[in-house]
């Protein structure tokens, strides 16, 4: 084990023991909190020298619904932020859990680092995770008129409806989905005289 990420650990279990469970594994910090501590943690391992998370990098959403082969008994839905400290050349995972699998809602992190902002816009429009305090929570990737959250393990592999622009009517319209189904098997398998 890197003993930078041995120190790392040392150091966050000192602060935050009892607010946090801390891991080390596969060569990455992991801290997990509630979504309650959830906001001032961030801010303090943001401007406390000793960590010095400056920067966040990257946070999505994540549904564990099916996690473990449904063997999984927390919370359905989390956020994880991936954090960088240049001063101290380390990364910490950063994960919340929240609180109500039905209406998932966490604090946002935009007012800790402004670059949260359309990761968590992201996470919204894909997952459907409330960040409260987001001053412009809104879709993103998929269409105003979309309906449900696409990256949720219970959203319907093939969708009810398309949109799509019919030059006839000369606007966008939806239709009913219809996907004809096919043979998947493989060209060389299907031809009779293979391998002979």
């Amino acid at each position: 084990m890197n003993e930078r990420l041995v120190h790392l650990e040392q150091l966050l279990q000192k602060r935050f023991s009892g607010l946090a469970h801390i891991e080390c594994a596969l060569n990455e910090v992991t801290m997990t909190v509630q979504s309650v501590n959830y906001l001032e943690i961030a801010k303090q391992i943001k401007v406390l020298p000793e960590f010095g998370f400056e920067q966040l990098m990257d946070l999505c959403g994540v549904d564990y619904q099916s996690y473990g082969d449904g063997l999984w008994t927390g919370q359905r839905f989390a956020a994880v932020s991936h954090l960088l400290s240049i001063q101290n050349n380390w990364r910490l995972r950063f994960r919340v859990m929240a609180e109500q699998d039905d209406f998932p809602v966490l604090p946002s992190l935009t007012g800790v680092w402004s670059s949260a902002n359309w990761y968590e816009r992201e996470a919204f429009d894909l997952f459907g995770i409330i960040f409260d305090g987001h001053d412009d929570l809104r879709r993103i990737l998929t269409d105003y008129g979309f309906i449900g959250h696409p990256f949720r393990k219970d959203f319907p592999v093939s969708g009810q409806v398309e949109m799509r622009y019919d030059p006839e009517q000369k606007r966008v319209i939806y239709q009913a989905i219809t996907i004809e189904p096919r043979e998947l098997t493989p060209r060389v398998i299907r031809e009779e005289n293979y391998g002979t």
